[in-house]
């Protein structure tokens, strides 16, 4: 069924050379979409993701147009152009900021990509005639108490009450997107959410991060004992993606089984273990002290929320409070001039 929704399709992953993205065009390549549009704003990312996409094509006689796009999803003009020229179908957004003790320090960046990053692209996707957008988000944007958290929570409510508006008889658009007041037919994109916890071994992760810290002879550092956090792989998290875009009607945000918390010091000391040391003889493990934001637990859904199953074992929806479009657009207008 994925298959048939993305083959000969013109498909765009913005964040395309991240840990989320890469593997999303990695999978996406096997579904056979006439063009895969890789979105990216570090050069050297795309580069790398460009090179490993090419040599697959290559080996496996595959014809897909792959378009490496060097560009920010802050940049309207850009977005507009690429939408525009090569008529995307499907967007998966995974272009975003996520560490939280940076997006502490640096609050405005934070704002200005994952709100008004996000809101860029899925207007531009509108105005363009693109079917599907399907963004990534997090479990962080569940009662957040950091800044990233809260900003991935923004762009959540702005999709969804966008899709919810656009599937309404309603003509409440303005600024950029009054045009679609004046239209005789709703336009068609419907906005998908896909929240789901840490995955293994991304970039600037703990694992990764364990691993330095023990190849240089410790001390593993962990910010507090009793911490834990939900995992899963890259792959997995990517299929679950694709899953949850193609079931999709719009408007859901869909959250994904991430099986038990693992607390982060039992992580710290197996991987000790496995690299043949002991903890706290051979490697020293020593609590740094919660960062600002971090939480001890993390949650993929509130207290208020519950969820409905889907078809799928490992895929719910997640039942959130909606919002009324026009009044979360002002309000978004508002937090993006504050950040400028």
């Amino acid at each position: 069924a994925i298959a048939s929704k993305q083959t000969g399709q013109v498909v765009m992953v913005t964040g395309a050379g991240g840990s989320i993205g890469s593997e999303l065009c990695r999978q996406i390549l096997a579904l056979r979409p006439t063009k895969l549009l890789l979105f990216e704003h570090s050069e050297f990312n795309l580069y790398n993701v460009l090179s490993e996409l090419e040599r697959r094509i290559a080996r496996e006689s595959l014809s897909v147009e792959l378009l490496p796009i060097l560009g920010s999803v802050r940049n309207e003009s850009k977005l507009l152009d690429v939408m525009k020229s090569w008529k995307v179908d499907t967007v998966y957004h995974a272009a975003a900021y996520k560490h939280v003790p940076m997006m502490e320090d640096n609050p405005c960046e934070a704002i200005k990509t994952n709100v008004f990053g996000t809101k860029t692209i899925a207007d531009k996707a509108v105005k363009h005639g693109a079917s599907k957008f399907v963004m990534i988000s997090t479990d962080k944007a569940v009662n957040p108490t950091n800044v990233m958290g809260a900003s991935k929570r923004i762009a959540e409510i702005y999709v969804q009450s966008l899709n919810n508006s656009l599937s309404a008889d309603s003509h409440i658009f303005q600024n950029g997107l009054s045009y679609i007041n004046e239209l005789d037919v709703k336009p068609i994109t419907r906005f998908i959410t896909t929240r789901f916890g840490n995955v293994l071994g991304s970039n600037g992760s703990v694992i990764p991060r364990f691993k330095q810290q023990i190849e240089k002879g410790g001390p593993i550092t962990v910010t507090h004992p009793n911490i834990t956090r939900y995992f899963m792989t890259i792959p997995e998290a990517c299929r679950l993606v694709l899953e949850a875009g193609c079931m999709g009607k719009g408007g859901e945000i869909f959250v994904f089984d991430m099986g038990k918390s693992v607390k982060i010091i039992d992580l710290a000391h197996k991987m000790i273990r496995l690299a043949g040391l002991i903890p706290n003889q051979d490697i020293k493990v020593e609590y740094s002290g919660l960062r600002p934001g971090e939480k001890l637990f993390e949650e993929l859904l509130n207290d208020n929320e519950n969820t409905m199953p889907t078809h799928h074992e490992k895929i719910m929806i997640g039942k959130v409070r909606e919002y009324v479009f026009s009044e979360v657009e002002t309000a978004i207008y508002s937090l993006i001039a504050s950040a400028k």
